[in-house]
């Protein structure tokens, strides 16, 4: 007997490939915004956004995509990565990352995209979509984060029930008298210009996460988050955007949603990821019934841990169908 169509479906990731075009797009006097192409330039378009905000993107990114079917645009958001200049606070909020996105696709005269992003790539793909719902073809979300302030206590405290040994390096890195508020302490010293005081703050933090971001320990994650461009980029950034509440209202992506209900979402989440614990992607789930909701049981909240990279791939392979609603 035939497997139903929707198990025949592709869940590994498609082979390295380069881009075919990048550039440096000037966004203000400030920023200056990396960007590139890989795969179909006449395909369908998508736009990944990445984690932090400040993580990055990184080559793998490109993999979650056919490069037969889809022109596949990855960039690093203002301040992070090959973007520049790295780190840089000044001019950076919510909606000026929201206005970036269209600047990015204006310039490669892009009339609609898909929109693919986890953690805090899911976060800015709601307020982007939410903004300009009639540039999207569809969502695909992971380790949803809604950034409001139970979510960065958890992030601050709460996961010390799931990793202690992470918590208390993450905490003891500042003075006892301080650790009251763990974020006005980080921020001031990850806001020091003297690179001898933010990056050993700045890496204190992203192996932090790095450390709790996976199911079963990951070495080469916590390499990868120790990494000074990642650690400096991510840690001044999340808590810059954690201070100023990510420049918008309090539920400000939940009470928005029925600007995006019509558009194809799937949402990919963690069982047991503990850096954006399944409470907020269920609560999302209630909120937005017509979206797919793939619970993850085996996976924490790295993309690749092997559930939840097949699961994504998959969602971008049922996109690709024509009888797909939106296509």
């Amino acid at each position: 007997m035939d497997t139903p169509h929707a198990e025949r479906l592709r869940t590994e990731l498609y082979p390295e490939i380069q881009p075919y075009a990048s550039g440096m797009l000037p966004l203000d006097e400030l920023h200056t915004m990396y960007w590139e192409e890989a795969g179909n330039a006449n395909g369908v378009p998508v736009v990944f956004l990445h984690g932090g905000p400040g993580a990055g993107a990184v080559p793998n990114h490109r993999r979650f995509f056919d490069p037969t079917h889809y022109r596949i645009v990855v960039y690093d958001q203002r301040g992070a990565g090959r973007s520049t200049p790295l780190g840089e606070l000044r001019n950076n909020t919510t909606p000026l990352l929201i206005q970036d996105l269209e600047k990015l696709r204006e310039h490669r005269g892009i009339e609609r995209w898909f929109v693919f992003g986890g953690s805090w790539g899911s976060t800015l793909a709601i307020a982007y979509a939410e903004a300009h719902p009639q540039r999207c073809l569809g969502l695909v979300l992971r380790g949803i984060f809604l950034c409001r302030k139970r979510e960065i206590d958890w992030f601050l405290y709460g996961i010390r029930n799931f990793f202690p040994e992470a918590w208390r390096a993450f905490a003891e890195f500042i003075p006892e008298a301080e650790r009251g508020d763990l974020l006005a302490a980080y921020y001031r010293r990850l806001t020091d210009p003297d690179p001898a005081v933010h990056m050993p703050a700045a890496r204190a933090w992203s192996v932090y996460e790095g450390s709790c971001s996976t199911l079963l320990p990951s070495p080469e994650t916590v390499d990868y988050f120790a990494a000074d461009t990642v650690a400096l980029g991510l840690a001044r950034m999340e808590a810059h955007y954690f201070v100023h509440h990510i420049f918008l209202p309090e539920n400000a992506l939940l009470d928005n949603l029925d600007r995006i209900r019509h558009l194809p979402a799937v949402i990919v989440q963690g069982r047991y990821d503990v850096v954006c614990p399944i409470v907020t992607a269920d609560e999302l789930a209630r909120a937005w019934p017509e979206a797919e909701y793939i619970v993850v049981p085996d996976a924490g909240h790295s993309a690749w841990e092997p559930g939840i990279r097949a699961e994504l791939v998959k969602a971008m392979e049922r996109f690709k169908r024509s009888d797909f609603p939106g296509r």
